[in-house]
């Protein structure tokens, strides 16, 4: 009977935060990029899906920053099993969502069902990201 239970407050949680998700989504004004329609008669030029595939094929590597620090060399040969590291952020204050090393949001970590996860809260527009790679 417990697990039943267990189930239900597992998919009750993720609902909650399905919904807090869709009322966030609902307060955000979002620009939409100008989409090609295709009717049943036409056809994508070959060259340019072949292009878009090899693109939606690339890896990259997705990481959240919590925060960093800088210690010497003689300080980071000190730590051991419990050591503290202090970061340059707040509790509180949210994540980096990094791809490849560049910022392209922010975030705060969630949990549900003893899984980590990140709820964006802020993504940065192309143009901002172009703007922090010069």
């Amino acid at each position: 009977m417990s697990d039943e239970n267990d189930v239900d407050d597992v998919d009750d949680a993720w609902a909650e935060a399905m919904a807090e998700q869709d009322e966030a989504d609902a307060e955000v004004e979002s620009e939409s990029a100008p989409l090609t329609s295709f009717n049943g008669d036409e056809q994508p030029d070959p060259v340019q899906q072949e292009k878009l595939d090899v693109i939606l094929d690339i890896p990259v590597t997705l990481s959240m920053e919590v925060g960093r620090t800088q210690i010497a060399i003689r300080n980071l040969l000190q730590l051991n099993q419990g050591s503290v590291v202090e970061l340059d952020r707040l509790a509180g204050e949210p994540l980096d969502v990094m791809v490849n090393g560049t910022l392209i949001a922010h975030g705060e970590v969630v949990v549900v069902n003893e899984k980590y996860g990140i709820r964006l809260t802020d993504v940065m527009s192309p143009s901002e990201r172009i703007k922090k790679l010069k």
